[in-house]
Order: C-alpha cells, then structure tokens, then sequence
C-alpha cells in the first residue's frame, strides 16, 4: 500500500472482555471472557521476534483458519453485505473454543457443518466493543468431529463498515451507476467477515458473489465461469493473510494491457486508464527478471472512485488504484511498480505483525526502484530516490522518537489511522540500500531471490529478516555487524553511515529555482520545457514558506499550478497558496477536497488550513460539504483535525 498511517495511540487497559451472548445474554452478562491471545500479547514482552499479534483476538495458535467460503449479497439500497462464511478450522486436540475477529458485524448465527453436512447450531457470544479492535466472536467448538471442523457464521455487515466504501451515483466517473469496494488493510476485513484478522493467519478462500443486473464483481481472485450477475464466483487457491481480502462492485469493463495484466474501470474512465498503465506487462516482466517467478498468475488493477482513501492497494491479482495517479503522461506510474512490487514482498513473503510493517513496505519500495530504474532510467530513479529522503525528513521532523524507528512497537498505536509516515517505506529502503552497497548488486539480488524463495506463502518477523540477512547475506562481522542491523531497526532515525541518494536533476530544478527568487530570470522564462512531475514537485515543494503576492501571481501565470490537472502538482501548489493565502486559488482548494478523498493528499491540506489566523473556518465548511463522500478511514483521520475535542477546561 502507499503510504500508511501508523501513529495514532489507544489503549489496551479493556483486555478483560465481558462477552455479550446472543442465545442467553442473562447468563453472559456474569461471565467475563478472555481471548487467551489477548492475554498473551499484553502481557509479554514484544520484541522484534515475537509472533503475538495484539491487534487479534485470535488464538491461531490453538485453532487456525486454513480456508473461507464466502456466499455474500451486495444490497446497495440498505449498504450492506448479507450471507454466509464457511471458515474451515483445524484445532489442537482438545481445545473446544474459536476466536474470530469482528468489528460492528451482526451475528445472525453460528454452526458446526457435521462430516453429512448438516449445520449444527453452536453457542457463541460476542463481546463488548474496543474502539479499535472491534469485538472477539467466541464460538463453542464440540469435542466431536476431529481435528479439522467447517464452522459457517451466517451475518450482515452494518452500512459503517469501516472496511467498505459505498458510493453513491453521483460521486463515481459514470455518474449512473453506485459502486463498492473495500479496504482491509490494516484491520478493518474485520468489518465485513468474521475471522483471524492477522498478518500471521494465511488461508485460501472462494466465493459467490451476488450482485444487482448490469453491476460486475472484482475480488483478489481468479474468476470462475462467465460470471454473469446474480451470482459471480471467484476462487483463490494461494493463501493470503486477511488483509489482502478484497471486493469490488460496479459498472465496470476490462481492457487488457498484456497477456497477463489488464485494467477494470468504470467505462468513462478505462480509456485513459490502460493507456496510462500500458506499461503494466513490462514491470511485470521486469519483476520477474529481477526477483523471480510471480506466482499469482494474473495482476489486474482496479480504477477506485476519486474517494478511495490511498495511493493503492496491493490485493494480489487485483491492485486497487487511485484516479489521481492518471496524471496523462505516465509520470506516476511507480505507483503501479510499487503495488506490482507487493507482488513479492508483502502478498508473498508477509509481516507476521503491524510491527514488521517495514517487510512490506520497506522491501517493496526497493523493488519498486529497481523497476522504476530498468524502465525510466537512472534519471528518473535518482528523483524519486531524492524526494523519499525529502519526505522521510519531514516525517523525521514532525515525529517523537519512537515514531523513527522501524520495528516499532505498536501495541500501543492503531496500524492505520491518525496520520502518515514514511518511516517503514523510506528508512526501510535506505536500509536495503545501504545492505546492497556492502555487498554488491550482483551478490544482493541472488539473496533477494533467495528470500522470496525460502519465505514464500509466509508470515516473518523482523528477528527471521534478519537472522535470515546474517547467515545468508553477509560474512561476518566486517561487512556489517549484527549491533549495525540492531541499529536500524531498534533505533530511530538513521545510522551515521547510511547511503543517501541525491539527483543531479534536482539540482539543477534548485538552480532555476534560486535565479527566480533572486529576481535574475522571471518565472516564464526559467527552463522547465522538458521537466516530469518528479522536478515540478521538488520545484514546489522547497519554495520558501513564504512569498510575495507578486511572486505567487508570477509563477502561477507562467505555469498554471492553479488548474494543474496533476493531483500530486496541484497538491503541492494548494499548500504553498494556503500558508501564502493566495485567493485565486481559494476555488481549487475547495474543488480538489471536496472531489478527492486519498489520505496523503488532502489531511496535509486541512492540517495547514487549520494552521491559519483565517483558515479554520474555511476548513470546516468544507469539510461539511466532503465528509459524506469520504471513505470512512479518510473521515476517522480528519475529524479530529478539522473538529479538535475541546479540552477539559475548554
């Protein structure tokens, strides 16, 4: 995924669960229930090898879901999803109780599919409601039946779903037709399906998708049969952690862009889409040259409505993608390596907790600059390089301590809300980085190879990463030592001896910069005829906090940053106008908040709106008017910003 919040803190002081029954709540309500995973994962020490995920209810290890059958109803009238999931569950001798995961699901009922395959109803109590967690579904598992039991949960999600996205007609492209998709990542499947919401839980699933006429189901998938609506199916044979779990429904159409890789978009949109993603097969290519065989047969990508809340999404087989990255000149398309990249590291070889999130997104940034690098050349790959730095210094500057570390505990920290860090994407590629310019390149891409190898269709922790750097990297202790590699991912910031990337290209966009500024070449006739977004952005980005009316009328005449139709450009720009409260571009603002809805691109503008003498009022008329068409993790992170709890003594 780009660009991930983890940062926001919460409490684990409810771990005593008082569970609420839904056969007998008179006797429930005096039973106090603990998931023996909970008690765990608050308890003991989390180090960098620890499995225990305390973001689970689940007691994986005593009883584990291997495979899910899914029978679901898309109801976009009431907004929710209403059926059956089949959870096949194998057990240790003995143990007669399952934890699922749930998060506002309504339990209709739960039961044991018997060896003839008839239902046989089983008690189960959900319990109380944690603010991040959502509630543990407790089942009561017989003494019979062996050590491998089909439990089906028969439920309906609720339209708050934190992990679905309902949009309504008017705010998708073709402005005919509803449309929904969903967003698992970090804990929110969850939401719409009952099971063992962790990294460390992998599974295979199927599913039947029921949809209304003319809608078409999407899933991380293969597709089986015509798939023609009602009843659309899908089968996934390789096993994915819960977070990969995704569905997407509308009206959508499929134009190949190579053998193996193909965009789903809403009509009005496909068009530009394959043509701004043609190069999909060839970084799949790539990928498989650089880091061995992809093992998930197909990779499609899905264009979302303008509200979905991230860069992309790496659902495998199936990437889910941001309008706002059709800049119409390809510049943007290292959002597209990026989530193929996941392809290996993150859908393949998985963090085991939201601790080891930098194996996702740390390794994944590598890869996706080693294609960027055999596709667009070095030129390209040493802006993008640069500005990670730039970006990973900023967050360095606006986080504690504990914020800069790579393997950071989070059992205090919600793993994707209250903010954005690009501490595991960036300072877990310098890490790489720097481990690659010790080693060689010749020597860093066999071992590369040989870790997607060796961990493929796991989940590992940071300790297994790096054992697993020790023993099959390096040569001892002259090349890197093991307190150096304890170093970068136990201690914020980064070693005296990191690699930093620079850009000759950059500096030069410096050169033009500071002639304008000093007032020796007016903004139109700086040399900008051949620049990518990549030197617009770093042109934007380091212009003083501060300019003149003059100035800001200047360069805006000369380059048109007002109406830039790139949303990464026209970012940038919206935020030099607010700290400058440059009025003409006071109707952009407003018109680019209210009709897009990716994280990175509009907290950063309310946070600066709300900065101002003059800016907070303005920021909460329009947020009035784009919360409704928010993603609910967009609209999680903003309230706070926009609308602060007043203080005790307030």
């Amino acid at each position: 995924m780009a660009s991930v919040a983890l940062r926001a803190v919460f409490s684990f002081s409810s771990c005593a669960l008082l569970m609420t029954s839904l056969h007998d709540p008179a006797a429930a309500a005096t039973t106090p229930v603990e998931s023996p995973a909970q008690q765990r994962a608050v308890t003991q020490p989390h180090s960098i090898a620890s499995r225990e995920d305390p973001h689970s209810y689940a007691d994986a290890a005593n009883a584990r879901v291997e495979h899910l059958d899914l029978d679901l109803a898309v109801d976009f009238a009431q907004q929710r999803l209403t059926g059956t999931v089949d959870l096949r569950v194998k057990r240790k001798a003995g143990v007669r109780e399952l934890f699922l995961d749930t998060r506002d699901i309504d339990v209709e009922s739960v039961a044991v599919v018997d060896n003839k395959g008839q239902a046989v109803p089983a008690k189960f109590q959900v319990g109380t409601r944690d603010r991040i967690l959502g509630s543990p579904l407790r089942i009561e598992l017989p003494a019979s039946g062996g050590e491998t039991l089909t439990v089906r949960v028969a439920y309906r999600t609720q339209p708050s779903a934190s992990g679905l996205q309902w949009v309504e007609p008017r705010q998708t492209a073709g402005r005919k037709h509803p449309f929904l998709y969903s967003q698992s990542q970090a804990i929110h499947a969850r939401s719409w399906i009952p099971l063992q919401d962790s990294p460390s839980v992998r599974f295979t699933y199927a599913a039947k998708i029921r949809v209304p006429p003319k809608m078409t189901a999407v899933m991380s998938a293969s597709r089986i049969g015509t798939n023609v609506a009602p009843d659309q199916r899908f089968e996934m044979k390789q096993a994915i952690p819960s977070y990969l779990m995704a569905l997407g429904v509308g009206d959508l159409v499929f134009r190949p862009t190579g053998p193996r890789t193909g965009v789903w978009a809403e009509p009005s949109v496909s068009d530009a889409a394959t043509k701004e993603f043609a190069d999909t097969e060839k970084m799949l290519e790539v990928g498989e040259k650089l880091f061995g065989p992809y093992r998930w047969e197909r990779y499609e990508l899905l264009i979302l409505p303008p509200s979905f809340p991230f860069g992309g999404m790496e659902n495998p087989r199936l990437s889910f993608i941001t309008p706002t990255a059709i800049a119409g000149d390809r510049s943007l398309t290292s959002l597209i390596a990026h989530e193929l990249a996941h392809s290996w590291s993150g859908n393949l070889v998985t963090n085991a907790t939201w601790r080891d999130f930098w194996l996702n997104e740390g390794f994944t940034t590598f890869l996706e600059r080693r294609i960027v690098d055999a596709l667009y050349g070095k030129r390209r790959l040493a802006m993008e390089e640069s500005l990670g730095v730039q970006s990973l210094e900023e967050d360095f500057a606006n986080l504690p301590e504990s914020g800069r570390i790579l393997a950071i505990d989070l059992r205090k920290l919600d793993p994707d809300n209250d903010g954005f860090s690009q501490v595991p994407y960036e300072k877990g590629f310098l890490f790489l980085r720097y481990l690659e310019s010790k080693v060689g390149r010749q020597r860093f891409d066999a071992f590369l190879r040989e870790y997607f190898d060796r961990f493929a269709f796991q989940s590992i922790t940071t300790a297994d990463v790096l054992e697993f750097i020790r023993t099959r990297l390096l040569r001892g202790e002259s090349e890197v030592s093991t307190a150096r590699l304890q170093e970068w991912v136990t201690q914020p910031g980064l070693p005296k001896d990191a690699v930093i990337p620079g850009s000759d290209a950059l500096a030069k966009v410096d050169e033009q910069r500071s002639a304008w500024l000093a007032g020796k070449t007016p903004a139109a006739q700086l040399k900008t005829s051949e620049w990518t977004t990549q030197e617009w952005l770093h042109f934007i980005d380091n212009l003083p906090k501060q300019l003149t009316p003059q100035q800001m009328a200047e360069v805006d005449k000369a380059f048109g940053f007002t109406r830039a139709g790139n949303s990464e450009i026209a970012h940038s720009w919206l935020r030099v106008a607010i700290r400058n409260h440059y009025q003409p571009a006071m109707p952009r603002l407003r018109e680019y908040l209210v009709t897009i809805g990716r994280r990175k691109l509009i907290k950063p503008l309310y946070e600066d709106l709300m900065k101002q003498s003059w800016g907070p009022p303005v920021a909460k008329q329009i947020y009035a008017e784009a919360r409704p068409g928010y993603h609910p993790m967009a609209v999680t992170t903003l309230d706070p910003i926009v609308n602060p709890p007043k203080s005790a003594n307030q």
